[in-house]
């Protein structure tokens, strides 16, 4: 393993939440509230904001996203690729709730709850955007919290490295065919020039942008790169919460009109990240991998990259849409039902390793 790899995962397997990270739930509901405000104080700053777009990317959410991106990016070490053969069950089993089970389990739920079991109750004119902001949510695995949910469950930061490396190199070609066929099947109309926009914009170049400046961080020593890192953690919350406050703006007169939208567009979440999780985890079990590799698979299965999810569904749907709600949806509930299952994953790892064969200790 390389120096560098060793490094990152000793990161890693050191993770800690941050204040911003431990209250994110809080946060977003005060930007709920400060968004919904200002929105109707001051519609048309707002308004004039949201006009301030070229080739449908809005300019001033772009800027954010890529504040909230590519520090989250610039932990990510590709060169850890090398070792997915190392713990290749556990791997597969990730990439198939990733890729095989997630988005498509959400798609099923999004059809199950929003068209059907509250279709009488959500505006008609939104359900469409709704399953599409479904849709975008799961259809990208998490990025950057994975490392702490990791280090939560005390699972192996070798593999937790590996597999969001290979999960962010296969997001990079998978991540607008997934979303195209499924919006596809879903009857939803698929502007695929700004779905390879969002591609590139916001997973592309923010790649490449994290791993020049991670290399030249790296170059000036380990104690200064940990440094940078976490001066940026407060600015990549801020920019995210930047970023709510202004699509809580817009969708201001449909969450007082219907406040209740958010509890409907929260359930199909809740029921996707329990079943992925629990499924990831049983899959590792019946495998015979080791619990350390388990939760890590099973909460990387589970949780999302809401940012890109946000980021997309704005410049393929607008700030009003519903889209851009769903995906907020997410974010609101992400950290707290993550948290659950961290703490379900621990709790039962007596059960977890009942009737394995013991295994020697990594060294």
């Amino acid at each position: 393993m390389s120096a560098q790899c060793k490094v990152v995962a000793q990161a890693g397997s050191g993770a800690r939440m941050g204040f911003f990270e431990r209250y994110l739930t809080i946060w977003v509901v005060l930007c709920i509230v400060a968004g919904i405000a200002l929105g109707q104080l001051f519609p048309t700053l707002f308004q004039a904001v949201g006009r301030m777009e070229v080739a449908r990317v809005n300019i001033p959410v772009g800027l954010l996203i890529w504040v909230m991106i590519i520090p989250m990016l610039v932990k990510v070490d590709f060169g850890a690729l090398h070792q997915v053969r190392a713990q290749w069950k556990g791997i597969g089993v990730t990439l198939f709730i990733n890729w095989a089970v997630k988005p498509f389990s959400m798609a099923l739920l999004a059809w199950i709850f929003v068209r059907q079991v509250f279709a009488p109750w959500l505006p008609a004119e939104q359900l469409d955007s709704y399953v599409a902001g479904l849709i975008l949510l799961a259809a990208a695995p998490c990025t950057a919290m994975v490392f702490v949910w990791s280090r939560l469950s005390r699972g192996d930061p070798y593999f937790t490295l590996s597999q969001v490396a290979l999960n962010d190199t296969i997001m990079i070609f998978a991540f607008a065919p997934i979303v195209g066929l499924l919006l596809g099947i879903s009857s939803i109309a698929v502007p695929w020039d700004t779905l390879l926009t969002s591609v590139g914009l916001y997973i592309v170049i923010p790649v490449i942008l994290s791993q020049i400046w991670r290399r030249q961080l790296l170059s000036r020593g380990t104690t200064y790169f940990d440094a940078v890192l976490e001066r940026l953690g407060p600015f990549s919350i801020g920019a995210l919460l930047l970023t709510l406050v202004l699509l809580f703006a817009f969708q201001g007169e449909a969450i007082i009109k219907q406040p209740a939208i958010i509890a409907m567009l929260a359930l199909p979440i809740l029921i996707q990240v329990f079943l992925n999780s629990g499924l990831a985890y049983w899959l590792n079990k019946r495998l015979g991998v080791a619990h350390s590799v388990a939760c890590p698979s099973a909460l990387i299965g589970a949780s999302n990259f809401f940012e890109l999810a946000v980021a997309t569904a704005i410049s393929l749907f607008g700030f009003e849409s519903g889209a851009a709600l769903a995906t907020v949806v997410g974010v609101l509930i992400e950290v707290p039902v993550m948290l659950v299952v961290v703490k379900i994953v621990n709790a039962s790892k007596p059960w977890y390793e009942t009737g394995m064969a013991p295994r020697a200790a990594r060294p």
